[in-house]
């Protein structure tokens, strides 16, 4: 008996160390992906500050001038859009299906979200291309701009509205079937509707569930390369409005990073391109943590 307690208690303490160390581990990955691309990008940093780097509009590598703000804004301006698209379609979709749905519904939707989600993004680039890049330049486009080839800021954001709208129902769906049904059963019993019932018990009890759902489906699409460069267009400017070309931080590496080589500087400023995104990223997640533990706090 004693020599099995004995066991337990250094098989309890192995997987302690052991989990000490995959912790540690994760951390160390993180820290060294954001060191080795800082490291990369040093060249440039010493010979431009991060704020002139940061705020200079002009691309012009072979003239020395690396100007990020129109591929920072670029990337903010389609992540915004796809969220803003897709978060309520996901939201109703997913309270539909888990509230209101029947059965057969259900069975039909859950693996069509499925393959949705698994697709290549290289399929949702070429799907923007022959249908929402046409649809914006003949149909939509005219009406409000005079030209528009149809490669916009609108085609990157409904492109990404629809890579991340799966991922994001299916998130939802399981944090509201999540919810016991003893307290719908409670909210109905006391007078609620069916919708009262959804919004001030399923959706309030899912909240911080929710806040993680759209960070972790934000990093996707800020990440998201192919698709995007298929129908953003391009063109190192400041996008005035949903009709003009734009240009994001991942199509700047993925079209250009062949070419680094050639040019003095371009390898750092593609390093510091992906180190921008890295931090861009980190600090949504950072704050995106801080509500989440707020929300939880008030609850």
């Amino acid at each position: 008996m004693i020599h099995r307690n004995r066991r337990r208690v250094r098989r309890d303490k192995t997987s302690a160390i052991v989990m000490m160390v995959m912790v540690i581990a994760s951390f160390a990955f993180v820290a060294a992906m954001a060191v080795g691309l800082y490291l990369k990008a040093q060249p440039l940093l010493s010979d431009h500050s991060i704020w002139q780097l940061l705020t200079a509009r002009e691309w012009k590598p072979s003239q020395n001038e690396f100007g990020f703000l129109p591929f920072v804004m670029s990337t903010l301006l389609v992540t915004a859009i796809a969220l803003l698209l897709a978060l309520p379609l996901s939201f109703f979709t997913a309270v539909y299906l888990t509230e209101y749905a029947r059965t057969w519904v259900k069975k039909l939707v859950y693996p069509a979200l499925d393959i949705l989600a698994s697709l290549p993004s290289v399929i949702y680039g070429v799907w923007g291309t022959l249908l929402i890049v046409p649809l914006i330049s003949k149909h939509i486009a005219p009406h409000f701009v005079e030209f528009s080839s149809g490669y916009t800021l609108l085609a990157s954001g409904l492109v990404l509205c629809v890579m991340v709208l799966p991922l994001m129902v299916s998130l939802f769906v399981e944090l509201f079937s999540a919810v016991p049904n003893q307290l719908r059963e409670a909210s109905t019993a006391m007078g609620a509707t069916p919708w009262q019932t959804t919004r001030r018990v399923v959706v309030r009890s899912s909240i911080p569930g929710m806040i993680a759902a759209v960070v972790l489906a934000v990093s996707k699409a800020m990440g998201e390369t192919i698709a995007v460069l298929m129908v953003c267009g391009n063109m190192p400017q400041i996008p005035h409005s949903v009709f003009d070309a734009c240009y994001p931080l991942p199509a700047l590496l993925a079209n250009n990073y062949g070419e680094m080589l050639s040019v003095p500087r371009y390898e750092a400023a593609l390093m510091f391109s992906a180190l921008i995104l890295f931090v861009v990223v980190l600090l949504f997640n950072l704050i995106s943590r801080i509500i989440l533990n707020r929300v939880k706090a008030k609850d």
